[in-house]
């Protein structure tokens, strides 16, 4: 796993999420992009939503 600073979270897949509502989403993908900034439309994947808006320096 890796976390990308202002990104998503990289995880070596194929993975299975368990989200709040207790439905699963999963992936078959080598490596999977989870979304950390909950913008994403595709979530609990990663979509880049992240890069449409711009963080504070810091």
């Amino acid at each position: 796993m890796r976390l990308v600073q202002g990104g998503p979270m990289l995880v070596e897949g194929p993975v299975e999420v368990v989200l709040d509502d207790g439905s699963t989403a999963r992936s078959d993908r080598f490596l999977v992009a989870l979304c950390t900034c909950r913008r994403s439309r595709a979530y609990p994947f990663c979509d880049t939503s992240h890069r449409r808006r711009e963080r504070p320096p810091g």
